[in-house]
């Protein structure tokens, strides 16, 4: 009877516990375990970004990486020595001229002749009879040759005074068997300079696509000028010629002449080191513009684009020349920058088609791979073969052709980023068009022979006065505010001011540089004076506020929970705002004469732009506002509460309490806010884009835009050729904003733990 009853109350006791070294096992499991994770996940963390810093890195490489250059030899060609050439874009086949006027189209990579032709019998014009010195086969002398601008034609003057111009075209065919390339050579023009059979020399001639042209050649102490123009008939297909000739008599011995590809534009070069500069507006080249250039000038080309010169002299140097704007709007031919001389003078130059880029040769065979832009000798180096006539670049600048009495020698370039030095990234250049150096930022225009300008110190101070404005919005009001609603604000109130003002952080930024750029720059240019007025009124109405506030009887005050004044402060700074909005008009005209922006103009001579750092400072600052606010008030809020009860114990009010005790206890978490606003700031993209127009200048002027690094990456990477130099110059940006960033918070870090150990004894 006893044993039932014993098991009823066996069966109502609770479950054994575990025991006590199996729930230590499991703790023990689970924090190794959670440590593990937490490990896991910071050493991941650390990998992502050690791996987006070195992905970064090898992209940004290959800019420091010079120009990698080799001969590959001398390939024998049958026939007299090249003494002008022109090689296509896959460099397959070179069309040569020689000193008999023979035009020759050969392999570059075995030298065998595909096609020859004599220059002399194929001219237009010519009778098609023999002349009597070629009935009895005897050649033709080549006084002076031309490869014309842009590597589209040959171009030579007989020893009897006439001057010929073949046009030249690559016809490039892909088919089953592979690409095809063949040299279309055209009609030969005849230039009837009008001058006899008086030899010419030196000579320069350009092309039309419709036949017309421009020839240019010395006889004797005369400059003569042709103007050839072509009609075609529409109905019977035939082609009217017209000449206009002009003669100019030289007082220089002109050694060099060379014309750009529009025809306005001659330049020559004197045995006496002066550069002449003919304008070709009119009919007749007017008197040219002498500049002195020091010793004899060898050789003249123009770079692409025809705009810069680039002048080889007797005593072996290079330079190069453009023209600069005056002071009184004209315009004068100006040395711009010099390179490393030549042992021997310079004979040979050959521009690049693709970029800045050239190659230089002088008679004791030193062979230069330069540019011009950056002022960079990119590799020099002796030629293979001795007693070189001509020397061209390859259309796409990977190879160099010298032709000589041994055959034509090759020479491999690998330059994939010439433009990239230190110098033009971040220093001031000297571009094509400009009055000094500057730095600018300009990475595409309108043609293939634009001059790419990739200076990032206009970005770098795009993105620092960015944020400089940002801040300058956002500390104060954000760490105030802090400080008020951590110590002065009623908690009821406290409540709700911090989850609206972390809300704020969580709008998109889209959204806030949409509006920036769309509703509130052109209200900001419109009530601009108001803000100037706001500026002066607000803190003084704020102060009023409070004196009255103070003043009211006690007995009202002490119905009022304490901190509840904020609601008092907001509605005084509310209405007086509206109060200097409705007063801009008057303002405005009272002070600024009705405009303010033509007031800044005639005033200070800075012009008002609607999107402006001002408006980026408004926009920007209210992103940043809940990031400051939010570390900063859980700062104020962590001071122990034994310093804050021992300070007014002591007497002291709670503001000097606050200033004096409570502020530098948490400077260390304000000193952290600011910087992390700060690496806010500086990453911002989508306000920036929105609200700056994107204006790369270096000015620090609060009413002109700016571009800062993020928004240059977000604009210019859709349009860089993955790979090109753009593209590596944008991963620097974003090299550098990582840099700034790392540094950034490294001294924040070490600013912030000295002020902790400071103030932790408080």
């Amino acid at each position: 009877m006893v044993l039932p009853e014993r098991d009823a109350e066996a069966s109502e006791l609770p479950p054994p516990r575990p025991a006590p070294g199996r729930t230590a096992r499991r703790r023990l499991v689970a924090d190794r375990l959670a440590r593990v994770v937490v490990a896991a996940g910071g050493i991941g963390i650390i990998a992502s970004i050690c791996g987006i810093l070195i992905f970064i890195v090898i992209e940004v490489w290959p800019l420091t990486r010079g120009a990698q250059v080799a001969w590959q030899g001398v390939t024998p060609v049958a026939g007299a020595p090249l003494v002008a050439a022109l090689v296509d874009e896959y460099r397959t086949l070179m069309v040569g001229l020689d000193a008999a006027a023979t035009l020759r189209v050969i392999g570059t990579d075995d030298g065998r002749v595909v096609l020859e032709r004599p220059l002399v019998a194929a001219a237009s014009g010519e009778p098609p009879a023999p002349e009597e010195g070629r009935a009895h086969g005897e050649p033709v002398a080549v006084t002076a040759v031309a490869t014309g601008p842009a590597g589209r034609l040959l171009a030579a003057a007989t020893a009897d005074g006439r001057l010929l111009a073949v046009p030249v075209r690559w016809r490039i065919e892909h088919g089953e068997a592979g690409r095809e390339v063949s040299a279309d050579l055209g009609e030969t023009l005849r230039f009837d300079l009008g001058t006899g059979e008086r030899p010419l020399f030196p000579i320069a001639v350009a092309l039309e696509d419709a036949g017309g042209g421009t020839a240019a050649a010395v006889a004797g102490d005369a400059l003569v000028v042709v103007r050839r123009e072509a009609r075609l008939h529409l109905l019977t297909g035939e082609v009217t010629e017209s000449f206009a000739s002009s003669t100019q008599p030289l007082a220089d011995e002109v050694t060099t002449l060379v014309i750009d590809q529009a025809r306005r534009n001659l330049y020559g070069g004197t045995a006496a080191g002066a550069l002449l500069w003919w304008q070709l507006a009119g009919e007749a080249a007017g008197a040219p513009q002498r500049v002195v250039a020091g010793s004899a000038v060898t050789a003249l080309t123009l770079l692409i684009g025809d705009r810069s010169l680039v002048v080889g002299q007797a005593n072996g140097s290079l330079s190069i020349w453009f023209p600069v704007r005056q002071q009184d709007g004209a315009f004068r031919l100006t040395r711009v920058r010099d390179f490393p001389p030549h042992p021997a003078p310079i004979d040979l130059l050959s521009p690049s088609r693709r970029n800045k880029g050239f190659v230089a040769h002088s008679v004791d065979g030193t062979v230069g791979l330069y540019h011009s832009t950056n002022r960079r000798t990119l590799w020099r180096g002796r030629a293979p073969a001795g007693g070189a006539r001509e020397l061209v670049l390859a259309p796409r600048g990977d190879a160099a052709y010298l032709t000589s009495p041994d055959g034509v020698a090759a020479l491999a370039i690998d330059n994939p980023h010439p433009e990239a030095t230190w110098k033009a990234l971040f220093g001031k250049v000297w571009y094509e068009g400009y009055e000094r150096p500057e730095l600018v930022w300009q990475s595409t225009g309108g043609s293939d022979d634009f001059e790419p300008k990739l200076s990032l110190t206009p970005l770098l101070v795009g993105t620092l006065k960015g944020t400089l404005y940002a801040l300058l919005l956002a500390i104060p009001l954000a760490v105030l505010a802090a400080m008020y609603t951590s110590q002065f604000l009623h908690p009821t109130y406290q409540r709700y001011v911090k989850p609206t003002v972390e809300i704020m952080a969580a709008l998109p930024t889209v959204v806030l540089g949409f509006l920036a750029g769309l509703w509130l720059a052109p209200r900001l240019e419109q009530f601009f004076p108001a803000l100037i007025l706001a500026a002066f009124t607000l803190p003084g109405l704020s102060w009023l506020g409070g004196f009255a506030w103070n003043r009211l009887p006690r007995r009202v005050l002490g119905r009022v929970p304490a901190g509840t004044e904020a609601l008092l402060l907001v509605a005084v700074l509310a209405v007086g705002l509206w109060g200097c909005v409705a007063a801009s008009a008057a303002f405005e005209l009272a002070v600024f004469g009705g405009s303010f922006q033509a007031w800044l103009q005639q005033t200070t001579g800075l012009t008002y732009d609607q999107r402006n750092a001002i408006v980026v400072g408004l926009a920007m600052g209210f992103a940043v506002i809940p990031i400051i606010f939010a570390i900063s008030e859980d700062a104020f809020s962590n001071v122990p509460r034994n310093l804050v009860a021992g300070s007014l114990a002591m007497g002291a009010t709670r503001w000097q309490t606050v200033t004096r005790v409570v502020l530098p206890t948490a400077s260390p978490g304000i000193f952290s806010a600011i910087m992390i606003g700060f690496g806010r700031a500086v990453g911002e993209t989508m306000i920036v884009l929105m609200a700056t127009g994107n204006t790369p200048i270096m000015d620090w002027s609060p009413f002109n835009g700016f571009r800062t690094l993020s928004a240059n990456i977000a604009v210019e990477i859709p349009e860089a050729p993955v790979g090109g130099t753009l593209y590596r110059t944008l991963f620097l940006a974003a090299l550098l904003l990582f840099a700034l960033t790392f540094v950034v918070n490294t001294v924040a870090e070490v600013v912030r733990q000295r002020l902790r150990r400071r103030y932790a004894r408080l």
